[in-house]
C-alpha cells in the first residue's frame, strides 16, 4: 500500500475506532494482536510501559506534592532529584522537607528562613559534618608553647584561652592564631577566670587574687582560705566572688573590696567547683531570675540561694549514690535548668525545678568517661584516650577523636571544652573554633579544633 493511501486509511481506521465502545475497543485492540507477529509484539511491549508512566509530582497540586515527600527519607529525595528537572524543582522548594531532614541530623533550625534552597544546602553541608563526625575526620589538633612549669588552670571564652602555671605565671591565648596576648606574673594558678579587663586567680598558697591584664598588677586579695583554692566563678553584677577550697568550705567575697560575706560549710571533701548561675525555673524554693550557687566535691553537689543577702543555707544535697566508694567525676554543668554530672554509674542529669533525676545515660565503657559539655542536642565526654561525642536523643556515641598522653588530674581542672553552643544543635556556623584543651606532661596545651569544611 502506498504511503499516502496508508495514511488515509489509517485516519478513516482512527476515527471508526474513536466512535466504538470501550468493550468494542478492546475486542478491536484483542483482535489485533491475535494477528500481529514477534516484530508488532515486541513494539507494543517496548512502548506501553512509557505510555502508562505518570508524572504524579507533576500532575499533582504542588501542597499534595510537599505532603507525599515529607514520607520519603533525605538520601532518596536527594535520588529523586535527579530524575528530571522538575522533580528536581519540585523537591527542592519544600522547605518543610529539607528543615525535618536538618532537625534529625542535630542540627538548629531558624524557622524565620524560608528559603527551601538555602536549607538544601544546610543539608548538604549537615551531611558532610556528619560524615566527617562518623568517620573521626571532623577535627584537628594545635599546641600553645610557653609556658615553662605544670599548667593546672584553664578557662575559655569567646576565642580566648587563658592558662594559669606553677611557672607564677598567667597567659591569655587566641586559639586562632596561637599568639599570646597577654602575660602576667601571678602566684600559683590552680583556678582562673577572665573578662576583658580582669583576671581571677585562685591559688595553691590558699588565696585568691584580682588581677588587671593590661597592667598585670594585683587590684584585689582575697585570703581566708585554710587550703588551695581549687575553683572561683564571679558576678560583677552582684558585686560578689565564690570561691571552692580544699578546706571543705565556699566562701562568698564582695568582689570590689575582698571582703569575706559569708563562710558555706558541710562539705566533707575537697570543694572542686563552684558555679554562679543565675536560675530558670520556677519551683517552691527560687524564682527564674534568683542567682544559685552550686558546689562540688567528690561525693556531693550542694545547692545555695545567692545574692545580695549575706545568710544563706544550702537548699539541697544532690548524690549519685550512699556508697562513698562511688565519686563524682570533677566536671560539673548547670545551665539555670538542669544539672548534670558524671561518675562510675554515668551521666546523671537532675530536673532543678524538682531535684529529680530525670535520666541516668550509661553509654558503653562508661566507667572512666567524664563529663566536658551537656546540650540539648549532644554532650562532649572524654577519657583517657579519646574525645566523644554522645547524641542525647539516641544516647549512642557518634564519633571519638584519639588524645595524647595529656596529664591526669583528678581535681579535674587540667582539660575543658571550648566552644559549647554546637551541644543545642550544629548550624553549620558553630562548628568552629576551640572544642576541646588539656594540659601537656611537657607544659604545652594541647587544643582540639574543629576542621574547616571540605
Amino acid at each position: 500500500m502506498e504511503k499516502k493511501d496508508f495514511e488515509a486509511w489509517l485516519d478513516n481506521i482512527s476515527i471508526a475506532f474513536l466512535s466504538l465502545t470501550d468493550l468494542q475497543k478492546n475486542e478491536t485492540l484483542d483482535h489485533l494482536i491475535s494477528l500481529s507477529g514477534a516484530v508488532q509484539l515486541r513494539h507494543l511491549s517496548n512502548n506501553l510501559e512509557i505510555l502508562l508512566k505518570r508524572d504524579f509530582l507533576k500532575l499533582l497540586p504542588l501542597e499534595l506534592s510537599f505532603y507525599l515527600l515529607k514520607w520519603l527519607d533525605p538520601q532518596t529525595l536527594l535520588t529523586c532529584c535527579l530524575v528530571s528537572k522538575q522533580w528536581n524543582k519540585v523537591i527542592s522548594a519544600c522547605t518543610e522537607v529539607w528543615q525535618t531532614a536538618c532537625k534529625n541530623l542535630g542540627w538548629q533550625i531558624d524557622d524565620s528562613v524560608q528559603d527551601p534552597l538555602h536549607w538544601k544546602k544546610v543539608y548538604l553541608k549537615a551531611i558532610l559534618r556528619m560524615k566527617q563526625l562518623k568517620d573521626h575526620e571532623a577535627f584537628e589538633t594545635s599546641s600553645l608553647i610557653g609556658h615553662s612549669a605544670r599548667v593546672y588552670a584553664l578557662y575559655y571564652k569567646d576565642g580566648l584561652l587563658c592558662t594559669g602555671s606553677d611557672d607564677l605565671s598567667a597567659k591569655l591565648w587566641d586559639v586562632s592564631t596561637g599568639q599570646c596576648i597577654y602575660g602576667i606574673q601571678t602566684h600559683t594558678c590552680a583556678a582562673v577566670k577572665f573578662d576583658e579587663q580582669k583576671l581571677v586567680t585562685g591559688s595553691f598558697d590558699n588565696t585568691v587574687a584580682c588581677w588587671e591584664w593590661s597592667s598585670g598588677a594585683k587590684t584585689q586579695h582575697f585570703r581566708g582560705h585554710t587550703g588551695a583554692v581549687f575553683s572561683v566563678d564571679y558576678n560583677d553584677e552582684l558585686d560578689i566572688l565564690v570561691s571552692g577550697s580544699a578546706d571543705f568550705t565556699v566562701k562568698v567575697w564582695a568582689l570590689s573590696t575582698g571582703t569575706c560575706l559569708n563562710t558555706l560549710t558541710g562539705h566533707t571533701e575537697w570543694v572542686t567547683k563552684v558555679v554562679l548561675q543565675k536560675c530558670k525555673v520556677k519551683s517552691l524554693m527560687h524564682s527564674p531570675g534568683d542567682y544559685i550557687l552550686l558546689s562540688a566535691d567528690k561525693y556531693e553537689i550542694k545547692i545555695w540561694p545567692i545574692g545580695r543577702e549575706i545568710n544563706c543555707k544550702c537548699l539541697r544535697t544532690l548524690s549519685v549514690s550512699e556508697d562513698r566508694s562511688i565519686s563524682l567525676q570533677p566536671r560539673l554543668h548547670f545551665d539555670g535548668k538542669y544539672i548534670v554530672c558524671s561518675s562510675a554509674l554515668g551521666l546523671y542529669q537532675w530536673d532543678f525545678a524538682s531535684y529529680d533525676i530525670l535520666r541516668v545515660i550509661k553509654p558503653p565503657d562508661f566507667s572512666n568517661v567524664s563529663l566536658l559539655g551537656f546540650g540539648e542536642i549532644f554532650a562532649l565526654l572524654f577519657d583517657n584516650r579519646y574525645l566523644y561525642i554522645l547524641d542525647l536523643r539516641t544516647e549512642k556515641l557518634i564519633s571519638r577523636w584519639p588524645l595524647p598522653e595529656y596529664r591526669k588530674s583528678k581535681r579535674g581542672s587540667s582539660f575543658l571544652a571550648g566552644e559549647m553552643s554546637w551541644l543545642n544543635g550544629l548550624n553549620g556556623q558553630n562548628d568552629t573554633g576551640l572544642v576541646f584543651a588539656t594540659s601537656m606532661p611537657d607544659h604545652s596545651i594541647h587544643l582540639v579544633l574543629w576542621k574547616e569544611h571540605g
